[in-house]
């Protein structure tokens, strides 16, 4: 299992996901789920990936098998918008369903994957689509402004409260890796390290990117500090008035 997140901001895009691909008593196993499609000045394209892995990379290896087509047939590097770029990674999803998909059936494996795309296009907005194991998708709206596939459970309450379309990409990246830290906190199938990456509207090029493992200074002390503020809040909120009756005789 894994964890991304992806919001589509005023100011820009945000991106995160972490390396776990499984976990157990005895096999820990780490693989990114970003990756990066730049060309500058004309095209940024960001994916981030959830779910079986061989399905997932089967899908970034046709992408890649496909970015230099004979035929002249349309790729995620000259479609000239973020819509049909999904509609490319759909395809290659259905491509690896139609050869791996019964063999999966047969050894009582799911063909699970989930795929966020986002970014911007010389000539549109930034956008951002969550992609089904299907092929279809959705875009995001302003009243759903961020996407989140694997292991969503745990950092959703922390977004739904404090992110909207409003909200700068240095919040957005805050929230997000605050997001992160109560699901790995719960759940032993996410961890580190976290890649981060943060697209401002209309630059056409990446500015920020970070890998954030165990030992990076400032996602410790947002843990501390969020750690901290929430016992600190608790301890402030009224007793319930019906405190007395749960007191033993």
């Amino acid at each position: 299992m894994t964890y991304c997140v992806g919001m589509w901001l005023e100011s820009g895009l945000v991106f995160a996901s972490d390396s776990r691909t499984n976990a157990g008593v005895d096999h820990i196993a780490t693989f990114r789920k970003m990756t990066v499609y730049e060309k500058p000045g004309d095209r940024v394209l960001v994916m981030l990936a959830a779910g079986n892995l061989s399905v997932t990379q089967g899908v970034i290896n046709i992408l890649n098998e496909d970015a230099h087509p004979s035929n002249g047939q349309e790729t995620i590097w000259t479609v000239a918008s973020l819509f049909h770029a999904a509609r490319i990674i759909g395809a290659a999803l259905r491509k690896v369903y139609d050869v791996d998909g019964s063999h999966l059936k047969q050894h009582r494996e799911e063909f699970n994957a989930a795929i966020i795309l986002g970014g911007q296009i010389q000539g549109e907005r930034p956008r951002l689509f969550n992609i089904y194991s299907a092929g279809n998708f959705i875009e995001s709206t302003p009243e759903t402004c961020y996407f989140q596939i694997g292991e969503i459970k745990y950092g959703k309450p922390i977004i739904d409260r404090l992110i909207t379309r409003q909200s700068s990409l240095i919040e957005g990246a805050k929230c997000a890796l605050l997001s992160f830290d109560s699901t790995i906190r719960s759940n032993i199938s996410v961890g580190l390290p976290i890649d981060l990456l943060c697209y401002e509207r209309d630059r056409l090029r990446i500015d920020f990117q970070r890998c954030i493992d165990k030992d990076d200074p400032y996602f410790n002390e947002i843990k501390r500090l969020w750690g901290e503020g929430l016992r600190e809040t608790f301890a402030t909120i009224p007793d319930p008035s019906w405190q007395k009756r749960l007191e033993p005789v």
